[in-house]
């Protein structure tokens, strides 16, 4: 298949308007002329992932490798190390963030790994109805993504709606209209703001709430026909007891 259709299929899927103005979801390096015959589903693009891949193959992160505008190249630093060995692998690239954060991620993670339903969505943030005390939902929260403790700001002992926002939400923290925030990357400054505005917050992290990426996507690849395989996303972080 060339990769033209797959790329009219991900944006039927997902549209890549739906992106916020500071992502650069689409097409990153490659040929739409090219013909595709393998691929890969990853988070983010390394060099392990890279040097396992076959030439001429696809793959699709969540994360853009290029972010702004390249202005040189230097092999021996980042991304261009990554860019330089997908090239003479010819290996194309397409990234699917924040559009397929507001039209998959986050409705999959809310109501498949928490377990909730969305009583309503507003762009990046989805609403789930709660009523539990704080710590015990903290605690089915840090379970739920796996997490080696639940980092929190308790303004509240109960809990009556959440919200929820996939990967790093902190810049949503005002807009915010819940008893509790769950989202990643919390900063020390983003707690201090939510204690003073009475905003509980958990952070589900940054790694964690969106490791499910390939799988969601995995399923409506199969659908067109693709043959495609998870890579096995890790996470840049490890955590010492």
């Amino acid at each position: 298949m060339k990769l033209s259709e797959i790329y009219t299929f991900l944006d039927s899927l997902s549209p890549y308007e739906l992106q916020e103005k500071w992502d650069n979801s689409g097409l990153l390096l490659g040929d739409f002329n090219q013909d595709i015959q393998k691929i890969v589903l990853s988070i983010d693009v390394d060099e392990a992932l890279i040097d396992s891949m076959e030439e001429n193959s696809l793959l699709i992160t969540h994360h853009p490798l290029i972010f702004g505008g390249l202005r040189q190249l230097q092999f021996n630093q980042y991304p261009a190390n990554l860019i330089q060995k997908m090239i003479q692998k010819n290996i194309s690239n397409i990234s699917m963030h924040t559009n397929f954060d507001q039209t998959h991620l986050n409705d999959y993670v809310a109501t498949q790994i928490l377990g909730y339903e969305i009583v309503q969505k507003e762009g990046f943030v989805a609403y789930l109805d709660v009523e539990e005390d704080f710590d015990t939902f903290a605690a089915k929260v840090a379970t739920a993504f796996s997490l080696p403790h639940a980092k929190c700001v308790k303004s509240a002992q109960w809990i009556h709606r959440a919200a929820l926002t996939t990967g790093s939400g902190g810049s949503l923290l005002k807009s915010v209209k819940a008893d509790c925030f769950l989202t990643g990357d919390i900063k020390y400054h983003d707690a201090m703001e939510a204690k003073s505005i009475n905003l509980s917050m958990i952070d589900i992290g940054h790694f964690e709430s969106e490791r499910y990426f390939a799988e969601i996507l995995l399923k409506h690849l199969k659908n067109l026909g693709l043959e495609a395989i998870i890579s096995s996303s890790k996470n840049p972080f490890t955590y010492i007891k």
